[in-house]
């Protein structure tokens, strides 16, 4: 596979199917935010302790491809989308590890500060830019729709970050920020 083609010297770029739009267009700006995403995590996954974390994550990884392939492909050639379907087994798969993790953390009674380990503030900033990018494909939902199942999952997404952080602070036995109103 070539890296450069020169064919986007110009400010454009091809979706899937080989229609060109430019660069700074909503479905380029939307699933960019989610291959940001997926650099942040691979940041997040190597400070990671436990396989199982790292293999999930992985696996989160693997999904935003395919949630970034569905994006790319050109909404006018819709057999060119069917292969990039998320299966909705992995918006239950990804509440399900939510709520294990839930489980195993102390009762949240307060909003906590991002941070703690730099492990748990890695998965922080993987939870902000998830939420940026959800914020985008809404967006881009609005001019064309995108499948609910990858919505949900981008939802669930930002909420397993946040969970994953707390878990991660709780096992590095790093006492949680609870914010507090500052006058």
């Amino acid at each position: 596979m070539k890296i450069y083609t020169k064919t986007g010297d110009n400010g454009s770029t091809s979706l899937i199917g080989g229609t060109r739009v430019a660069k700074d267009d909503l479905s380029i700006e939307t699933f960019g935010t989610l291959d940001e995403l997926n650099a942040h995590l691979g940041l997040l996954r190597p400070m990671l302790h436990h396989q199982y974390d790292k293999a999930f994550v992985t696996h989160i990884q693997s999904l935003l491809f395919v949630i970034g392939s569905y994006l790319a492909s050109d909404p006018a050639q819709p057999d060119k989308r069917q292969r990039y379907l998320l299966p909705a087994a992995e918006v239950q798969g990804i509440e399900k590890e939510i709520d294990k993790i839930v489980k195993q953390l102390p009762t949240q009674t307060a909003f906590v500060l991002p941070g703690g380990c730099r492990c748990a503030a890695q998965a922080d900033v993987c939870r902000t830019v998830c939420r940026r990018a959800e914020r985008r494909m809404i967006s881009f939902h609005a001019h064309i729709p995108i499948q609910p199942e990858a919505l949900q999952y981008i939802n669930r997404l930002s909420d397993y970050l946040y969970v994953l952080a707390r878990k991660i602070n709780f096992q590095a036995k790093v006492t949680e920020k609870k914010w507090e109103y500052p006058w």
